[in-house]
């Protein structure tokens, strides 16, 4: 089972969505705003996404820009990003999709169909 992080304004997190539908995927959709992934979701998506925090952040969103993270996120401890993220749901890269598909664990944010196919559909 599959678990999404959406947020109901967002086109991308809806395309996602219907995707997965499309496709019959079973998945728990959660409102990221409300609550955001917990600390062990955060680190277990940092290890599918090879160590990056940055690939963690919404660094096309507000808050990101409002808080400076550009300049400060090089700077951060990893305890402290992800303590950050789990905190705020508007800092987390969207959708933020955990769990295990096709007999594997899998961990991506953002939505490219092509990589959730190869991915979630991979025979």
């Amino acid at each position: 089972m599959l678990t999404i992080y959406t947020y109901a304004k967002c086109s991308t997190c809806r395309d996602a969505v219907k995707w997965l539908r499309a496709h019959n995927i079973a998945f728990a959709e959660k409102p990221i705003r409300e609550t955001p992934p917990a600390p062990a979701e955060l680190r277990a998506m940092l290890a599918h996404q090879g160590g990056q925090l940055r690939r963690l952040f919404n660094t096309s969103g507000q808050d990101y820009r409002a808080l400076g993270l550009k300049d400060k996120l090089p700077a951060m401890s990893e305890a402290e990003a992800l303590k950050l993220l789990s905190t705020n749901g508007n800092l987390v890269k969207r959708p933020f999709v955990l769990g295990r598909a096709k007999g594997g664990e899998i961990g991506m944010v953002g939505f490219k169909p092509e990589e959730w196919t190869a991915v979630l559909l991979q025979k």
